[in-house]
């Protein structure tokens, strides 16, 4: 992890899953620099955790503004299955030929920016991450990225939702997009081998908190 800036490494979680860390910093190090620049802007304040919404408060849009910024682009990937049936001792000669149309349909991933693809989940139902890595693992596969990254709450943040009160609290709850359901789906390799860097949204990075990481 030495090859996490020091401008951000007190101020997330990070997991590296693959070599995407080492991928990112070594292949493609501009948009690895992109992401350092935008975890270093990113705050988070009391207030954007107390406004009403799940994933479209203003939190995920904070994100949003500052990766389109940089063109990072919404991608949705599509694409036909072509089937030969092959015959002939040498398997040369086509038996028979026809495509499966939009065999590949309906996977989207939020910002992407050459090989490299980016998400954020901050608070959705948490099957939501089922849908996140299955779109990562379908981008991988077909070449278009060769590494991705999730942004998500860390488990620390559940201090700053008790210190606020009963009904953030339950806003935010266990059953919601977080670290604790996003790493069993890493581990039980529903993202089928992409390589992933992993960032955790700690209390540092609520601005106006003062209230420490525990």
């Amino acid at each position: 992890m030495n090859l996490i800036p020091g401008s951000i490494a007190d101020k997330y979680e990070f997991y590296n899953f693959n070599s995407a860390l080492e991928i990112l910093t070594q292949s493609y190090p501009e948009e690895f620099a992109e992401l350092v620049q935008t975890l270093e802007r990113f705050e988070i304040r009391l207030d954007d955790i107390l406004e009403k919404g799940g994933n479209e408060s203003n939190i995920p849009k904070k994100l949003s503004e500052l990766l389109r910024s940089l063109e990072w682009r919404e991608m949705e990937i599509s694409g036909d299955l072509v089937v030969r049936l092959l015959e002939g001792k040498k398997r040369k000669e086509v038996y028979r030929e026809f495509a499966l149309k939009e065999f590949i349909s309906g996977h989207k991933i939020d910002y992407v920016k050459g090989n490299v693809a980016i998400d954020m989940e901050w608070n959705s139902k948490d099957q939501t991450f089922d849908r996140d890595l299955y779109a990562f693992r379908t981008f991988y596969e077909c070449g278009v990225i060769t590494c991705g990254v999730i942004i998500t709450r860390s488990e620390g943040m559940n201090q700053i939702f008790s210190y606020l009160g009963s009904d953030i609290k339950k806003k935010y709850g266990a059953s919601t997009t977080w670290m604790g359901k996003l790493l069993p789906r890493i581990h039980a390799r529903r993202h089928g081998g992409c390589p992933l860097l992993v960032v955790g949204l700690t209390p540092d990075t609520v601005s106006d908190w003062a209230g420490g990481i525990s």
